[in-house]
């Protein structure tokens, strides 16, 4: 099981990914919104912001989410850790459930592309 510094190293390695995009993932990437990332195994949540094709972690905290961010991640540790990784393909996790993205209609529109 990873733990929460193996995830916060995920999340990092995550941002710096979108950073470094071009085309549709750094379009994609661009949105300004209130970020959370619930690890369930772990029973944490990374809060932050998605910006400038950046993601900011600025809290963690034990449990569920305490606000609603605009975009809501929730998935296990070794999942997150896989993805960015480049082991375990986001759109399969997400299609299978074991990955829950949640968002508005328009921002699901926009992060499609990195499906």
């Amino acid at each position: 099981m990873a733990t929460m510094a193996e995830c916060r190293t995920a999340l990092d390695r995550l941002s710096d990914n979108l950073a470094s995009a071009d085309g549709d993932v750094r379009g994609a990437a661009a949105l300004n919104r209130s970020l959370s990332c619930h690890i369930t195994d772990l029973d944490a949540t990374f809060t932050g912001r998605l910006e400038n094709g950046r993601i900011t972690v600025v809290d963690s905290h034990q449990g569920p989410p305490r606000e609603k961010a605009e975009i809501r991640l929730a998935m296990t540790g070794d999942d997150l850790v896989a993805m960015v990784d480049g082991s375990l393909n986001f759109a399969k996790a997400w299609a299978s459930g074991r990955v829950r993205l949640e968002a508005g209609f328009r921002d699901l529109l926009k992060l499609r592309s990195l499906l």
